[in-house]
């Protein structure tokens, strides 16, 4: 609009003093409002302009690209899952009923946090906001009812209606045209082990605020993964069952990004280097759910996390025998798996009562995604490093060419082909009774940790690839007699030998 400014001063220049005034001020108002008619279009511009210090991300600009279809009425159901301290409340809870009112200040809002006193804080810093001389200034037939005091409870001048409250309390009464619910669970219930904690909240949302909803109405769930049972994982559920999914537009932002999580979300603000010492320093369950958005099902899990015992010293025990386990993919593409390599090794401990029991430790474990020529050479170097009593390799996509290729290279493997009928959730409950029974260890560190997490989500989980890898290893101790439980019949005994360190 400058240049049409300077175009305009040009042809004016022959006019008298008081029109080219006129003519101006007519200019100005013009420019303003199109200055105001794209800050209601567009979210993103509203937020730079009332919050001057923001720094905006790429996931900013998905999110203002979802709000912007909520206000157009183009989608009614919107769920984004995000990590902690990555905007997601001064969008949600504070900027976006701000603007939404801005542009339907007749209409209604109902916007709930997990505690009421969370819930009329952001009802608070939305009133105050209507009220600044910057949002006058885009929305100037905005504002508050005379008699609007209330932080959590207020009306507009155009009869338009704010209303805010914790999870849990009534909202009996009111109505909404936008429900927007912002972390739902509270840290509480996140830190729980039992999943049943998150059903109060599915409640209250289906017997509450969802039935308060306005026709045409628009729901907005915005929160932090905490488990497949929470506000997120059951909404999906339930849609699924009645098969009614595609209502639903879910975005998930995962903190890191790319095939090996080494790019940042929000690299403006969170450096590589922080996330990583932070995802260092959760336990991986809290960090795979809060922040990568993929929680994991302990509830349906066949294998138990509590089952594993922690080795704590830090080397590992003398090994009598030990077997390396190899689940094999295609290639190195995405869309492909990774392909898979544990090694265990098992060991005689002395128990209280004096006698002797057989015990299975996880030595070592990885996944990666690799082309043929690096799968060999990592699969020759894993070899060599821990010398193995057996290799196994299943007979599948690349493992039946680098079967061939190790044996080649004088490396004696075992192929092992999967009986008909024996899938992948048969084989793990034919292992399940030696993680029950108390035999199978791991070391307290980060790659342990990974298979635990697999074998907790297994068989929801997007990944079993080091659990196929485990239970071939631990299906072949059994079928070999290495490990004998109370129910086994017989016993042997082995050379004793003293594992590599971790």
């Amino acid at each position: 609009m400058k240049q049409l400014s300077l175009e305009v001063l040009h042809k004016i220049k022959g006019l008298p003093a008081a029109q080219q005034i006129e003519f101006l001020e007519l200019l100005d108002e013009y420019d303003q409002a199109l200055e105001r008619d794209r800050y209601k279009k567009s979210f993103i511009a509203f937020v730079e302009r009332m919050w001057p210090e923001f720094i905006a991300g790429r996931h900013h600009k998905i999110m203002a690209e979802a709000f912007e279809k909520i206000a157009r009425g183009e989608l009614k159901r919107l769920i984004i899952n995000m990590p902690p301290r990555h905007t997601k409340s001064e969008f949600a809870s504070y900027l976006l009923p701000a603007w939404f009112l801005g542009q339907y200040p007749h209409k209604k809002i109902i916007q709930s946090s997990h505690t009421a006193e969370l819930a009329v804080g952001f009802g608070r810093k939305v009133r105050n906001l209507l009220a600044q001389e910057e949002y006058q200034e885009v929305f100037p037939d905005v504002g508050l009812r005379s008699d609007s005091k209330a932080a959590g409870r207020w009306n507009t001048s155009k009869g338009g209606d704010y209303f805010a409250i914790g999870i849990g309390g009534a909202v009996t009464g009111k109505g909404a045209d936008l429900l927007i619910i912002d972390d739902p669970h509270s840290e509480q219930e996140g830190q729980s082990a039992d999943p049943k904690v998150f059903e109060h909240t599915y409640e209250w949302y289906t017997s509450g605020p969802r039935q308060r909803l306005q026709p045409g109405g628009a729901i907005v769930i915005v929160m932090t993964r905490w488990s497949k049972k929470d506000l997120t994982g059951r909404i999906i559920e339930d849609a699924a069952r009645r098969g009614t999914t595609d209502e639903w537009e879910v975005i998930e932002f995962p903190a890191l990004l790319g095939e090996k999580e080494d790019r940042p979300l929000w690299p403006e603000f969170w450096s590589l280097k922080e996330l990583t010492a932070l995802k260092n320093e959760l336990p991986l369950p809290k960090w795979m759910a809060q922040y990568m958005q993929r929680p994991t099902s302990e509830e349906a899990a066949i294998i138990k996390r509590e089952w594993w015992q922690e080795w704590e010293k830090s080397n590992p025990p003398v090994c009598d025998f030990i077997i390396q386990s190899w689940d094999t993919a295609f290639t190195k593409k995405t869309r492909s798996d990774p392909s898979a390599c544990t090694t265990w090794g098992v060991f005689f401990k002395d128990e209280s009562d004096g006698s002797t029991s057989t015990n299975i430790i996880l030595l070592d474990a990885f996944e990666e995604r690799m082309e043929f020529p690096e799968l060999k050479r990592r699969a020759v170097d894993e070899y060599q490093a821990w010398q193995p009593d057996i290799c196994i390799i299943e007979a599948k996509a690349s493992g039946l060419p680098l079967i061939f290729e190790m044996r080649q290279a004088g490396i004696p493997v075992q192929d092992f082909t999967p009986s008909r009928g024996n899938d992948k959730l048969s084989r793990v409950n034919a292992v399940s009774d030696l993680f029950a029974s108390g035999r199978v260890w791991a070391p307290p560190t980060r790659w342990a940790e990974k298979v635990i997490e697999q074998f907790a989500d297994f068989p929801n989980g997007d990944h079993d690839d080091l659990v196929d890898s485990s239970t071939q290893a631990l299906l072949r101790f059994r079928q070999g007699g290495f490990v004998k439980l109370s129910s086994d019949e017989g016993d042997t005994e082995f050379r004793p030998r003293r594992a590599a360190y971790y």
